[in-house]
């Protein structure tokens, strides 16, 4: 083979040098165009490439600290090891674990969107100085490529997403399938990917030190994918499994119908998310997948239409460079946005569809269709009249239907999707949460809707309601809280789609012109000749004969003519309802700004984690000041003891039915205030009241105070008793619902010596009565504990002040220490091998679902900061690994997980699995296979990069928190928990700093090998219904023990002692 002589190897080095050079010289550059917030110490720059690339890079000076220099060539391309950490004689506490998981009886039942892709933790890289562990932030980039499922071909729908999924599998200048995810995932980071329909967006983020690698990995994404026939076809399996997550959801088959019933050849009349049967399909009818998907990419991925933002520690200068390097590869386009032809009407009117639902819930949703707003965003005009729409206080439309008992909720606005949101139109949803009565009379609902309609046409636009939006608007740009560095770089990415240069930070919040006939205008379309009814009611009537199929989910549905004279009639309704009327001007809006640590003394200001300042019998306060983060904000959580709230299933139902019937009662004021910012949570979690105050500081007392007094007096009435109690009722009948709720819950209540189960909890609460719960309610707030969190924007005097607040309404007994409910983690004998085994809740679920969970040991004693270390250190080692193998080269299904679990203080380590192909059995198996390869793994494991796996996860411990409500989140599951270890994760990063290999190999063998006594492990299975559960269920014999009576097998175990 020939080399080239060293003269040419030098011109052919000075011609490279002078190329990029010339692409340095033809790039245009903006700074101090963008409009930020006066608090944000970030530096913007706006880069044009030659190409068409246009390029946001973005300095953040918190990633280098104050007094640090940033690596002399800006980034570590490849693997590194750091030096050797130096011990750090700070005493003071930094930050909490937040990979502690809280887990309560309640596992969130919210639906998924529809990528359904966790985001991954964050993280953070860590330096050196004068001998101390300093903290930074990680660093992260995203691309918005102008191009999403509109773009799709006619005969190979879903082919968008699919290409999003293809990127991932390699390039010509990193062939390696996973070798982006494992570069990125060996540095701290996570990456992520989403098809709108506008639009894709591909993320990352890592620690600082390697962007620059991350970047050279990531541009070739949009410069030379590999698109490989094999990984196309294993692809095709993962986009399948991704479907099937949505499959049962609700939400997702309302989108699907709408798009079912637009008009015929409309782009809205599509099946965006893809699935194995529209690609096979497309196939099969001749279309060549590797060429059309090869086709679609050629078309729409260039320059012209990308959109990339950069955060990082380092100069814009060097952003500048690399992004220039590394992009100008990128096939250059022109910058024209698609111009889809919006010629055909988006759907038929008056229509009237009904949809049969999944879960038990009945919602009337209806849809008008608006202009694209996009050019209208200084005015938003949209979200005056979603305020007014969806307003909850007193004379609003949901005020009235509540007191007639139609229904328990609404929302209003125009959605953040890309359906909702589009350069076709914009399309204004409200949804109303009826009630059994609300839906024999949703026809009366709807009346109702257009009564307010109508008032808000005879009232005309008002400017001070703008003006009140105008406000918070400005203050909340002028205070935002920082987010993470992913979610800032797609938040950014995303708005350059949207907004000017300028406003590419401030858009969102800008309320900047009155334009009250623009307002007239889009109101004039809120008519039912422009409305789309959907009633989404699992009281369907599944023997008509007009019933029809969507295709893609296989939902019911049946199509209705809305009679004339109820069009008619809603158009012009001949009275407005008395009750009716506009919003009262807003009293929660902030008018003090001042930080009260701007006189603090030094000491004060060095106190880096929650003091107590309060403890006796019946409260217990822990108090700091923010002296980081420096905005107006405070926290202020409690967590209320009452007595008798969970001694009995009776108690703890009657508990909860008092919580919702507060919040109801309490609805006014709390969504008032949060209009302002000062956000209210009230819920019970696993046995306590738990009261969450977050927002503006200034009138936060203020709040506290409504709520407690209004609490302290609260009788329920019999009307609002009926409508919260068949509320409650749905709830606990869509319980577990989805596989891996269900399967967290049966863990969970294996695990608890004390657990209502929540079927139970639905049998006791159909013979509930509003006296039981009048009787009760005295006896339950007779005695009370409290423990309390102040943190931000307050003065000690001020935290104090908050809890005599508390004390002076509630002047109760205490508790007693000995009388509060503590709750017992079950003890699993050695050596143990225990299976939960059931069938799916929905009978139409197709996904199963396998979870394995290994119990270590009691969080508690000398060795437990260095147990949850190693433990930690050894999930970051095999976490890429196991999801290569589950899911990218084995495609069991979509949701691969393996993490650490802390269950009320007793840690554990879970892998889980959920698939729509294959049965428990078999996944079980597979995750066995995985865990017996996994010491092998570990031996072979060189030096290097464990070094790089144990110094991401220090820099991970000691990340800056990007917020306060982040900093107030970690404080408060250390005082839950009863550890108050604030400085826990500088704590397990200096364990970290001596843990070597051999004792993460020796954790292995004694807690996951099988033939330690210390391995023990409990399985969930929840079998779908495509799976053969009473064949297949004969073989949990061969691998451990079925638990068939869950009382009787705690009845005979140990547990370990209360904790918290």
């Amino acid at each position: 083979m020939e080399t080239e002589p060293p003269i040419a190897l030098a011109q052919s080095s000075l011609e490279n040098q002078r190329a990029a050079e010339r692409r340095v010289d033809m790039a245009e550059r903006f700074d101090d165009v963008v409009i930020k917030s006066p608090t944000d110490r970030r530096l913007y720059r706006i880069l044009h490439l030659p190409n068409g690339l246009c390029a946001l890079l973005v300095h953040d000076p918190e990633i280098y600290p104050e007094g640090l220099d940033a690596p002399h060539d800006g980034a570590v391309e490849e693997d590194a090891s750091m030096d050797e950490y130096e011990e750090d004689d700070d005493d003071d506490c930094d930050g909490v674990d937040d990979d502690e998981e809280y887990e309560s009886d309640e596992e969130d039942e919210s639906d998924e969107g529809e990528d359904g892709e966790g985001e991954g933790d964050e993280g953070q890289s860590m330096i050196k100085s004068k001998g101390k562990l300093s903290h930074t932030k990680k660093v992260a980039a995203a691309m918005c490529v102008g191009m999403g499922s509109f773009s799709d071909p006619y005969n190979a729908q879903g082919l968008a997403h699919f290409l999003e999924h293809m990127l991932f599998m390699g390039s010509k200048e990193f062939p390696d399938e996973n070798e982006y995810d494992s570069y990125v995932s060996k540095h701290g980071g996570s990456t992520n990917a989403y098809t709108e329909t506008e639009y894709t967006c591909y993320h990352f983020e890592i620690s600082r030190e390697y962007l620059k690698g991350a970047l050279k990995r990531f541009s070739q994404f949009f410069i030379s994918p590999l698109m490989k026939i094999e990984a196309m076809e294993r692809e095709i399996l993962a986009v399948d499994s991704e479907f099937n997550q949505v499959l049962q959801s609700d939400n997702a088959r309302l989108q699907q119908l709408h798009c079912h019933a637009s008009t015929p050849g409309h782009l809205f009349n599509r099946f965006y998310w893809g699935n194995k049967k529209s690609l096979m399909d497309a196939m099969e009818h001749g279309v060549l997948l590797q060429e059309e998907i090869s086709k679609l990419y050629m078309e729409n991925y260039h320059a012209g239409i990308m959109k990339l933002v950069v955060i990082g520690g380092d100069p814009l200068d060097v952003l500048e460079n690399w992004v220039i390097e590394l992009f100008s590869n990128v096939k250059a386009g022109p910058s024209l946005k698609t111009n889809y032809n919006t010629d055909v009407p988006i759907w038929k009117v008056g229509k009237l569809y009904r949809l049969e639902a999944v879960k038990d819930v009945h919602v009337l949703e209806l849809a008008w269709t608006l202009p694209c707003l996009h050019n209208e965003y200084l005015k938003k005009p949209e979200d005056y009249l979603a305020h007014l729409l969806g307003h909850e206080g007193r004379g609003s439309l949901l005020y009235l239907l509540k007191s007639k008992g139609l229904a328990s909720a609404l929302s209003a606005g125009v959605g953040e999707e890309g359906m909702s949101r589009s350069s076709i139109a914009y399309i204004f949803v409200m949804s109303i949460y009826l009630t059994d009565s609300g839906l024999e009379k949703f026809d009366e609902v709807i009346g109702f809707v257009y009564q307010y309609i109508k008032l808000l046409r005879q009232t005309s636009p008002q400017e001070w309601v703008f003006k009140e939006l105008q406000d918070i608007g400005n203050m909340d740009f002028r205070f935002a809280e920082e987010q993470p560095q992913d979610d800032y770089a797609v938040n950014l990415a995303e708005n350059f789609f949207f907004y000017s240069k300028e406003h590419i930070i401030s858009g969102e919040y800008a309320f900047e012109q009155w334009d009250p006939e623009l307002v007239q205008n889009i109101l004039s379309l809120f008519s039912p000749e422009n409305m789309r009814v959907v009633v989404l009611s699992k009281s369907f009537d599944k023997q008509s004969q007009a019933i029809q199929y969507e295709p893609w989910f296989g939902s019911q549905y049946i199509e209705e003519d809305i009679s004339p004279s109820l069009l008619k009639l809603w158009g012009n309704p001949p009275e407005i309802a008395s009750s009716l009327h506009l919003p009262s001007r807003n009293d929660f809006i902030p008018s003090d700004f001042s930080l009260r640590n701007a006189n603090i003394s030094k000491n004060l200001s060095n106190i880096s984690c929650p003091q107590c300042i309060i403890d006796n019998p019946l409260m217990k306060l822990w108090y700091k000041m923010d002296t980081t983060f420096n905005v107006p904000r405070a926290n202020v959580y409690f967590l209320i003891t009452v007595k008798d709230g969970y001694s009995s299933i009776k108690n703890c139902v009657l508990t909860e039915l008092f919580i919702n019937l507060l919040k109801d009662e309490l609805n006014e004021i709390i969504y008032q205030a949060g209009v302002a910012k000062l956000e209210t949570s009230l819920s019970f979690v696993g046995d306590k009241l738990e009261l969450k105050l977050s927002g503006f500081s200034d009138k936060l007392p203020i709040l506290l105070s409504k709520i407690l007094n209004l609490s302290k007096t609260f009788m329920p009435k019999n009307d609002r008793f009926k409508v919260i109690k068949e509320d409650m009722e749905r709830k606990f009948r869509n319980y577990n619902m989805k596989p891996l709720s269900h399967s967290s819950y049966l863990r969970i209540q294996l695990l608890r010596r004390k657990f209502w189960g929540v079927e139970d909890k639905l049998s006791c609460l159909l013979h509930l009565t509003l006296s039981d719960l009048i009787e009760f309610i005295p006896r339950l707030l007779s005695q009370l504990y409290i423990e309390g969190l102040c943190h931000g924007n307050l003065s000690e005097k001020e935290a104090i002040e908050i809890s005599n607040i508390f004390t002076d309404t509630f002047s109760v007994e205490p508790i007693p220490a000995e009388l509060r409910h503590k709750e017992s983690v079950i003890c699993l004998p050695s050596t143990s091998n225990l299976i939960r085994s059931v069938l799916v809740k929905n009978a139409q679920e197709v996904n199963s679902v396998a979870e394995l969970y290994f119990q270590i040991e009691q969080d508690v004693g000398i060795e437990a900061t260095r147990l949850r270390a190693i433990t930690d250190l050894f999930s970051n080692i095999i976490e890429e690994p196991c999801f290569n193998q589950l899911r990218t080269k084995e495609q069991l299904g979509y949701v691969v997980e393996c993490s650490p679990r802390m269950t009320y203080r007793v840690l554990g380590y879970c892998f889980r699995v959920q698939s729509s192909e294959y049965s428990p059995i078999h996944l079980h198996g597979r995750i066995d296979n995985f865990i017996n390869g996994l010491r092998d793994l570990l031996e072979s494991l060189d030096d290097e990069s464990f070094e790089s796996h144990r110094s991401g996860l220090i820099a991970e411990k000691l990340e800056k928190d990007p917020s306060l409500s982040y900093e107030t989140g970690n404080y408060w599951d250390q005082i839950v928990d009863k550890r108050y270890l604030f400085d826990i994760l500088k704590l397990e990063a200096e364990e970290l700093k001596s843990v070597k290999k051999s004792e993460v190999i020796d954790w292995f063998n004694e807690y996951l090998r099988p033939e330690s006594s210390k391995c023990r492990w409990l399985a969930v299975h929840v079998w779908g219904s495509r799976t053969n559960y009473k064949e297949e269920a004969l073989l949990h014999g061969k691998l451990g023990k079925v638990i068939e009576d869950v009382d009787l097998f705690k009845s005979t175990s140990n547990f370990y002692s209360s904790l918290c």
